[in-house]
Parts: structure tokens; sequence; C-alpha cells
């Protein structure tokens, strides 16, 4: 019979129980742990009353037709069309910068190829937990937005079965509880999208191409409102595009690309522990879920600029458009249409591609996502998370995050009996193994804090957990020079098979915050939520902090634990190591 390697060997036992993880998804498996769920229709709450989204369309239509109806009558009065006359849609003191350059041409194309990326796979994350809140607490029923059914109140509902599937071609990639591999997208593309901007910037500012996007006179506010009536009425402006661009386009380009989008890349960052729990009030009243809500409204800001700026495209004139900003002449032969089909083909292609891509080689998404951004996210763990909440703001409802409970006989026993019987086993690169009961745990210093939960399927909740120290443990064990970090095994089995386990550096562990903790608002842990022993570290989001703790080991390195990757998760369902934000 064959050995296992000597560093396999000098493991916990609890390491043997560990299962390696395939390099891409297994639909038949993926399906049958985690079965499809179809969405519902989007949903907004007004009052106490839900209302199908579907009713803005015909709304929309309405509403349209009266507005064209109110503009051509308007362009019928004198006054009307001495304003037109006076504001003809360019303010006159705008300077004519006349061509689109190369290198505005160029981002111009990488713009539109990120964020149609970036917009899929914010939805598939948002997918994973399907409702949006104003409130910190994410207590079921007090969403403004849900594109899930109501939380049934007969059974016990985890956020996990909250989760509901897109198809293939709208999220990335689809499936149903794939926020891991979402997420390597969305933060990789979104970091592309981010450098493509600065640059866009800078070139912006040192060559003459600001002038056409910043206003310079207070007149491209009459000016705008009448390039609005001027289109509403079908009657549209003389357009200028080649040397200047009219007040309405102004104000928009300006909104979006000055204000909409630092705006999109601060509110992502809040949803993250570690950028909210630094910022102190201002983490608290921008929490997670006002962050959330105002992200996805800059995501439908950013889908209606899209949707219309396509659709002017066509409208003012496709010849012209696409010459200016694929071709950079102005010309009236159709130069630039081809370049336009190529592009529109790349996105083409590349739209089609992402999904079966993803699902086939989703540990290379996760790898490769982790050489894009990986750095970016061991920075932001660095912060050292200070905020500490009040006894007021305790959430009345803290989700349950999955059916994930220890089966064992053992710890049925254990429970049964109040967990006199329980052990703690800690070991590794340590110069004291120890292993402490219930009753020697509870006996350490205790230490309470009111923190809020990040959970990476979106939610949030504000409890006051009690517990150990694990700066106490650590002194007594005391970790050798070569240890780097720890090892949190569960007594728990992931859905795929294999005991659940987490890793986490040695800064974590040391962190004033981190806990082992046997309490929640002071009442003992209930079982769902990690009875008897738990981690809580404030610094990452919740998945990391294992629950029903059977033992830590200090280790040099995890990569022959699992599948190598760091935890239960980031081996079987592609997540990352480092989650910070």
């Amino acid at each position: 019979m064959a050995t296992a390697p000597a560093s396999v060997r000098t493991h916990d036992p609890l390491a043997a129980d560990l299962t390696p993880a395939g390099a891409r998804i297994q639909l038949d498996e993926w399906n049958r742990y985690i079965p499809p769920r179809r969405p519902i229709v989007p949903h907004i709450r007004i009052g106490h009353r839900w209302i199908n989204v579907l009713w803005a369309v015909p709304i929309a239509a309405a509403a349209l037709i009266i507005l064209i109806a109110v503009a051509q009558e308007l362009r019928q009065i004198p006054a009307i069309e001495d304003f037109i006359r006076r504001y003809p849609g360019v303010a006159q003191a705008q300077p004519a910068v006349p061509g689109f350059p190369g290198w505005m041409r160029l981002q111009h194309f990488l713009n539109m190829f990120f964020m149609y990326f970036i917009m899929r796979a914010g939805i598939q994350i948002l997918a994973d937990h399907p409702r949006l809140y104003w409130n910190r607490d994410c207590t079921p029923g007090t969403e403004w937005l849900r594109f899930s059914h109501p939380v049934p109140a007969y059974r016990m509902w985890t956020a996990k079965d909250d989760a509901v599937s897109l198809p293939g071609w709208l999220g990335i990639p689809g499936l149903r509880h794939s926020i891991g591999l979402a997420r390597w997208w969305h933060f990789s593309v979104n970091f592309l999208w981010t450098v493509n901007g600065v640059a866009f910037f800078v070139l912006l500012f040192v060559t003459d191409q600001w002038m056409r996007l910043v206003p310079l006179t207070w007149e491209v506010f009459p000016n705008a409102l009448s390039t609005a009536i001027q289109y509403a009425s079908l009657n549209f402006p003389p357009p200028e595009p080649w040397s200047r661009f009219n007040g309405l386009q102004q104000l928009t380009y300006f909104f979006t690309f000055f204000i909409a989008a630092p705006v999109q890349i601060a509110m992502g960052l809040l949803q993250g522990p570690a950028f909210s729990n630094k910022l102190g009030w201002l983490g608290r009243v921008l929490n997670r879920q006002v962050a959330r809500s105002i992200h996805f409204l800059g995501f439908c800001w950013f889908v209606f600029f899209i949707a219309v700026h396509g659709v002017f495209v066509f409208i003012t004139g496709l010849r012209q458009n696409t010459n200016h900003m694929f071709a950079g002449v102005e010309s009236a032969h159709w130069v630039g249409l081809p370049y336009f089909i190529v592009a529109m083909a790349i996105i083409i292609v590349a739209w089609l591609w992402a999904s079966p891509f993803t699902i086939k080689h989703a540990r290379l998404v996760q790898k490769t996502g982790r050489f894009v951004i990986g750095g970016l996210k061991g920075l932001a763990e660095r912060w050292d998370p200070t905020s500490e909440l009040t006894e007021k703001d305790i959430s009345p409802h803290h989700w349950p995050n999955q059916h994930l409970l220890p089966d064992s006989p053992e710890y049925k026993a254990m429970l049964a009996g109040g967990f006199a019987d329980y052990r703690l086993r800690i070991g590794g690169l340590v110069e004291h193994p120890q292993e402490f009961s219930f009753a020697d745990l509870k006996a350490m210093p205790k230490q309470s804090q009111i923190t809020t939960h990040f959970c990476i399927q979106g939610w949030s909740g504000v409890a006051k957990w009690s517990g150990v120290p694990m700066r106490h443990i650590v002194e007594l064990v005391r970790p050798t020079k070569q240890a780097r970090y720890a090892v949190f095994y569960s007594m728990a089995f992931g859905d795929d098979g294999g005991r659940y386990y987490e890793v986490h550096p040695m800064k974590n562990l040391r962190h004033k915050l981190t806990l082992l903790a046997y309490e929640m608002n002071d009442e003992p842990l209930r079982v769902m939520h990690g009875a008897p022993l738990r981690l809580r570290c404030e610094n990452e989001l919740g998945f990391r902090m294992v629950k029903w703790l059977a033992a830590i080991e200090f280790v040099h390195d995890y990569a022959d634990l699992g599948a190598g990757q760091g935890g239960y998760n980031d081996d079987h369902e592609f997540y990352g190591h480092r989650m910070p934000i």
C-alpha cells in the first residue's frame, strides 16, 4: 500500500478528511448539490405593496408618447422657439476640439468591452442574495427590491436557499451560487476598467480633449434644456460631435465619467469589511446595504446610458458616428462601419464564450483573478478594522447561511450533554500543543464586541459576540517562527464532501477583534451559528469564520491541504483565500 508523504502525515488527523477538487465545474454534481432555482421578475416595494417592474414598460412607453406630444406643442410657442434660437444646443463659449484621437477611440472600445462583463458578473453576484435594502439588518420583508420569492415562514430559509440561477448568456457563469467565480470576473475586469479609466483621465487632461467633456460656462444648462426639447420633439439639433458636444451630451458624459464612475468604485469598496469597518461613522452611514443599493442604482444608470447611447448612435447618423469613433475621420463614406462591425463581433464572441469557458476552466479563472487582484486584496487585508457598534445596532434577524451542520453522532452527543465533553485541539508548529475543554475556554479572559457580519453573498447583520480573544490562545501555545498560518478545522462537512476548513494568516489571529466566540447576543451560540465555538475575524467575509470548531493547526504552508487553495470554499466553489472586500 502506498504511504502518504511525510508533510501530510504530520498534519492534524482531521486533515485526512479534507478532499481535493477538480479544476472545472462538473455540472451534474453542482446542480445536484445546488439545484437551479429560477428568479422572479424584479419587484419594487412602494409602501406595503410590491410592484412588478414590467409595469415600467407600458408606463415608459406612454410617458414617451406624452413627452413627444408635449415637446412638439412647446415648439409651437414663440417664446420657446426664441429660447431655442438663443440657446441652439452648444454653448457659444464652448471651444471646438476637432477629432477623436486614436487613444480615445481605443479606450472607448475597451471601456465598452470591460463594462459589459462588469455588469454581467455584477448581476451574478446580486443573484446570490437577490434582495436590496436601505437598512443594515437585512430582515426579510424590509427589502425595497427583490427578484426572489418572499422568504417562507414555514421552514428555515437560508441565504444559500435564497440564491437564484441566471441564464448563462446573462450572468457569468449563470449557475446558482457561483458567486466565487463571478467575483473574480467582477473584481478583475473592474481593475482593468479602472486602469483604463485612469489612463483616460490622464490623457484627457494632458490634451485639449477635456474641453469636450467639461462644461466651461453656465450656458451649458439652458443649452441642455434646449437640446432635450429638440430631441423630444423629434426635430433633432444639428450634430457637431466632430468638434463639440451639445449641452445635454456634455452634462451626461460629465456626470457619467466624473461622478457616477467614481461613486460606483467607492460603493463597491464600501461593501467589504476592510473598508467599511475602518471608516467609522462614514462606514455606519454608508453601511453595506446602503452601498449595495447605491451600487445597484449606479448599475441601472450605466445600463440606461449604454442603451440610450447605442440608440442615438443609430438614429443620429450611423455612418457619421462610426466614422468618428471607430475610424477617426470626418467622411461622407462608410469608412468606420467595418471597424464597428469587427468591434461588435469581438464583443459578441467574448460574451458567448465567457460562461462556457468559466465552467470548463473554473480553477484557471480563480488563479487568474488571484494574479490580477489578489495583491490588492492582500493590501486591504492589512487595514486595521476598529469599528464597533452599540447594543441598539444589533440586528433583529441574522440570516443562517447554509444547511451545513455537523451530522456526526459525536457532535449530537456533545450537544445533548451541553458540550461538557467538547475538546478544542491546538497543535502543529507550536511550542506548547494544547487541548482545551469548553469549561477551560470559558474560564479564560472573556471579550465582547458588537460588529457587522459581512457575508460573501451580500447580506449583513450586527451581533454581539463574546468569547476568548484569539491572541490569548496564541500566547498560550506559542507558535514557532516557522508558523505563518493557522488552519481552522470544522466538525462539519461540505456539500461536495470533505471537512470544512479555512486558513488564516498570523496577522489575523493577533488582531484585537479576532475571537473564538461561544456567545451571540449574550446567549450561548445556537447550532446554526456555530455552537459550541466559532471564529470571528472582522476584516474578512463571513465564510472565513469557521463554525463548529474542532481543531486549530499552525502550519508554514497550506498547499498540501485539500486542493491547496486555502479553504473548503476556495477548493470546491472557487472562492478567494483573502476576502477583505
